[in-house]
């Protein structure tokens, strides 16, 4: 798949996600958290890397309240711009976050992280995802660098509302796919 109709794609799909209204969108994001926190895996999980949600995400907010009351590790990611990486940042209050330069809220400081081989569930975010698993997401390959070498391992969920899913990503080499997708209709186990 060519770069340009990746940006294409995402562009769609990022303006079908910015029209849902704000009860639907209220109400889907229940449905997802639901949905996520009923699965083994949320409940079997003892650490969870999770994203902070940005403009028209689905809320993790409220994902990440409700791992923290269930006495859960929670991990969120710290870019590094100069050599392109990411770290698992343990997470105790939003009191310890600032707004990176791209607007998006991150630990300041960076001492507590965790190995990612030691995570038990890893919440990946994407702007659209297919039916095996394939995912597109901000075009910074964040994520595929960091989940690169710990592929085997089934712990990856894509949270996403239906429209966020098309039937075929052609990917490239390097995409990182991911293990289940969690809409606000079903729970998807991508069996390649």
């Amino acid at each position: 798949m060519n770069k340009e109709y990746k940006k294409i794609l995402r562009n769609k799909i990022l303006s079908r996600r910015d029209s849902l209204n704000i009860k639907e969108k209220e109400s889907i994001d229940n449905s997802i958290f639901n949905k996520l926190i009923s699965t083994d895996l949320y409940k079997k999980s003892k650490s969870i890397f999770i994203y902070l949600s940005f403009d028209t995400e689905i809320d993790t907010k409220k994902i990440i309240n409700r791992a923290l009351q269930d006495k859960k590790e929670v991990y969120i990611p710290k870019i590094y711009k100069k050599d392109k990486s990411m770290k698992a940042i343990r997470l105790n209050s939003f009191e310890d976050l600032n707004k990176n330069s791209m607007g998006i809220l991150e630990p300041i400081d960076d001492s507590d992280y965790i190995n990612k081989e030691e995570i038990d569930l890893i919440i990946v975010p994407g702007v659209v995802f297919d039916l095996n698993g394939n995912r597109i997401g901000y075009g910074g390959g964040y994520y595929d660098r960091y989940l690169e070498d710990i592929k085997k391992v089934s712990n990856k969920v894509a949270l996403a509302y239906d429209l966020q899913i098309v039937d075929f990503i052609d990917p490239e080499a390097h995409d990182i796919s991911v293990d289940y997708i969690i809409t606000n209709t079903k729970v998807r186990k991508n069996l390649k």
